[in-house]
C-alpha cells in the first residue's frame, strides 16, 4: 500500500509494503506515480518520497523483476517524479537497492539517516539498469564513481553518499520534513525554472538506438535466466555471456 499525508504546503508519499523492505511491484510503482500526480494537484509546494520501517526501498518485487510490464510501470514512476514541477525529496529511512536507487535519484534531493546505504547489485543477477539510470547516476556522483557501483557493484554508506554528493544531508525524518517546509516557503516559479532548466541542460536524454538496444539485450539473455535460479537456489550464478 501507499500512505500520503500532508501538511504546511507538503506531500509525504510512504511506501507502506514493510514485510517485503518496500520492494517495488508493478502496483505500487502505478500507486507512486498516482499520488505524484495527485499532489500537484492538491497544489503541494514539495512531495517527500520514503520508506515504512527500516528500509527505503529494497528494489524490485523480485516475481516480476522481468515482467516487460514492470519495467514499464517503473519508468512511468522515474518520469512522473523527474517531470513533476515542484521539487520531490527522498527521504532515504534506509537501504535504497536496484530500484531504489532509480527512484532516489529521481528525486531531487535525498536527505538520508545514518544507516541508509545505495547499491545496484544487478551485475550479480544478470540485469542492468537502463541508460537514464547511469547518466543520471554519473551526473550526480562522477564517472568513476558511478563505474563502481555499476561495475564494482559497490555498496555506497551514507557517509560516503554524503561525500559524492548522492546524499545530501545526514538527519532523521522530522529533520528532512523540516527542511522540505522550509523549501516549500520559496518562490515555487523559481523552483520550477530551477528543476526544468537541470533537467533541460544536463539530464536531457539523448537517443542512442545501438545503447538501447544493447540494454534491451540484458533482459532476453540466459545469463538472466541463470542470475534467477541462482538467486533461488541462493548460490553464485555462472554467467555465460549469452
Amino acid at each position: 500500500m501507499i500512505e500520503v499525508e500532508k501538511r504546511s504546503g507538503v506531500s509525504l508519499i510512504i511506501i507502506d509494503r514493510e514485510e517485503r523492505r518496500n520492494a517495488l511491484d508493478i502496483k505500487h510503482c502505478q500507486m507512486i506515480s498516482q499520488a505524484v500526480q495527485d499532489a500537484l494537484l492538491d497544489q503541494s509546494r514539495v512531495i517527500l518520497i520514503t520508506g515504512k520501517g527500516t528500509s527505503f526501498c529494497a528494489g524490485a518485487d523480485f516475481g516480476e523483476l522481468t515482467d516487460p510490464s514492470f519495467r514499464a510501470a517503473l519508468y512511468d514512476m522515474l518520469g512522473s517524479i523527474t517531470a513533476a514541477k515542484i521539487p520531490v525529496i527522498a527521504v532515504l529511512n534506509g537501504p535504497a537497492i536496484g530500484a531504489g536507487v532509480q527512484l532516489s535519484i529521481a528525486c531531487d534531493l535525498r536527505p538520508a539517516s545514518a544507516v541508509a546505504f545505495f547499491s545496484l547489485p544487478t551485475a550479480k543477477l544478470g540485469v542492468a539498469v537502463d541508460p537514464w539510470t547511469i547518466r543520471r547516476l554519473g551526473v550526480l556522483v562522477g564517472g568513476g564513481n558511478a563505474r563502481a557501483m555499476l561495475l564494482g557493484c559497490e555498496k555506497v554508506d551514507a557517509p560516503r553518499a554524503l561525500a559524492q554528493g548522492l546524499v545530501n544531508r545526514i538527519g532523521d525524518a522530522a529533520q528532512a520534513f523540516a527542511w522540505a517546509e522550509e523549501i516549500a516557503g520559496y518562490a515555487p516559479l523559481t523552483l520550477a525554472y530551477y528543476k526544468y532548466a537541470l533537467e533541460k541542460q544536463f539530464e536531457t536524454p539523448r537517443a542512442d538506438a545501438e545503447l538501447a538496444e544493447a540494454f534491451e539485450a540484458t533482459w532476453h539473455s540466459e545469463d538472466i535466466l541463470e542470475g534467477q535460479q541462482a538467486r533461488l537456489e541462493r548460490r553464485p550464478a555462472i554467467f555465460r555471456g549469452r
